[in-house]
């Protein structure tokens, strides 16, 4: 007996079109995501796919994605858990500023390790800062000490984990088809716990926006493959 689920990134947002850290920010997507978004439920639609219920983050890149995914599959009734514990990788003080153009602040290498590496931690955002996420009301009910301040893969694991052990993997033993939609990191950071991935392959490890990936598990619900649509 083996499980099913599928992971999804987004479509491309208006922010990844121009090359900018997103992080927490709430950015929509732009034409060519919400046309990514459309290809991806035409795939899923094509495979004869359907869900039990799905999980996406609190950004609306994600959720849009989501949203256009269920109406190309005709299920738009379906139950949706929204979780910030899905959000992408918080990225500190660099949120909103273009990832070329800091280069010349913070030097090369250490934008690398930032953006692809498992450990590293970006500078962390002042809680003064507009894009600080303490402001914004969908947070409203979280401890202002879990609201991250800047994360490395390692600390957005951290947060995807429990998600991941306490809501998700319950509804896969009752054989529960579950589509989860989310952002390049948190995929990111699951992927490389579900594979053991080592930490010198992760800056490797890259998750293209709007291509649904099939993962298998077997009845003890431990990874066998993944592979995309």
């Amino acid at each position: 007996m083996t499980f099913k689920i599928v992971l999804l990134r987004h479509g491309e947002s208006e922010w990844n079109k121009y090359n900018k850290f997103t992080g927490w920010y709430d950015i929509n997507l732009n034409e060519k995501g919400k046309k990514e978004a459309k290809n991806a439920g035409l795939l899923l639609k094509k495979k004869n796919i359907k869900f039990d219920l799905a999980y996406t983050s609190v950004l609306k890149r994600a959720i849009y994605t989501l949203w256009s995914v269920l109406k190309k599959i005709n299920q738009p009734w379906l139950k949706i858990y929204k979780t910030w514990r899905l959000n992408e990788r918080h990225y500190g003080c660099l949120q909103g500023l273009n990832k070329d153009s800091v280069i010349q602040v913070y030097g090369k290498k250490n934008i690398f390790d930032w953006r692809r590496s498992f450990s590293a931690i970006p500078p962390n955002i002042s809680k003064f800062n507009d894009y600080w996420s303490g402001y914004d009301d969908r947070y409203s009910e979280m401890e202002e000490k879990d609201i991250p301040l800047g994360e490395s893969l390692k600390l957005t694991l951290d947060r995807v984990l429990p998600c991941w052990e306490n809501m998700i993997i319950p509804k896969m033993k009752k054989n529960k088809n579950i589509l989860i939609v989310a952002h390049g990191n948190s995929l990111r950071a699951l992927i490389k716990y579900l594979d053991k991935i080592p930490e010198k392959d992760v800056p490797d490890l890259n998750i293209p926006t709007g291509k649904p990936i099939i993962y298998e598990f077997d009845k003890n619900c431990n990874p066998i493959r993944y592979y995309y649509l």
